[in-house]
């Protein structure tokens, strides 16, 4: 199955960057206001999700007489547009995530947003968030980190301390180390090449990426 991508109502900082993550076959759903985003790039997404109080009425007809399909949802809910578009993607099936315009603006909004996306149900779910500067992913296990020489790589245990933190490629490398929710010890370290690895033996880490050029990795 391709991949599903979620525009959120966030900011979109290097619009550009964000143009040359899309993908042939990419799947595109809107959560409400971030269907800006995706006009902006010039896409028009097959899906929005949300109560829609983001979007005009001529802006809605328009998008329906382009095919996409309006999910609506009442403006008195419990979740939010993000929170229900992750759920419409992850019932669809998709297992590869990438969320446009989660980051930034309102900061209630974005730490939301992680939380959402940190959820244990998304555990066997690869969702990155991107926004053309940042790349923020959750690991329980390790992942790979691509970009370039210089990109900023924070580590930030999630909601507990994380041990067995092993990694490769880092300016500062740390073996079978654990790190815990009241220090800084995993900000700012960086990349020294084009790849890096990391691993953990528990918990739940927050990789955030900086990149020092804004390009397409």
């Amino acid at each position: 199955m391709s991949r599903a991508v979620i525009f959120a109502n966030g900011q979109l900082r290097e619009a550009e960057s964000v143009r040359k993550l899309i993908q042939e076959g990419d799947m595109l759903i809107a959560a409400d206001g971030g269907t800006r985003h995706a006009l902006l790039l010039g896409l028009v997404p097959s899906v929005i999700v949300g109560d829609l109080d983001s979007l005009g009425e001529i802006e809605l007809r328009r998008l329906k007489d382009s095919g996409c399909r309006i999910l609506q949802h009442p403006r008195d809910k419990n979740e939010t547009d993000f929170e229900l578009a992750l759920h419409y993607v992850l019932e669809e099936g998709y297992k590869h995530i990438l969320v446009i315009g989660a980051l930034g603006g309102r900061l209630d909004q974005t730490l939301g947003n992680l939380s959402v996306m940190a959820s244990p149900q998304f555990a066997d779910v690869e969702i990155i968030a991107d926004d053309g500067l940042e790349r923020v992913m959750f690991t329980r296990r390790g992942l790979e980190i691509q970009g370039n020489p210089g990109d900023t790589i924070s580590l930030l245990p999630w909601g507990g301390e994380v041990n067995g933190v092993t990694t490769t490629g880092l300016r500062w490398s740390l073996t079978n180390e654990s790190l815990f929710v009241d220090k800084t010890r995993g900000i700012s370290n960086e990349l020294v090449g084009e790849k890096g690895s990391l691993s953990i033996t528990s918990g739940l880490l927050l990789v955030l990426q900086r990149r020092k050029q804004n390009l397409s990795v």
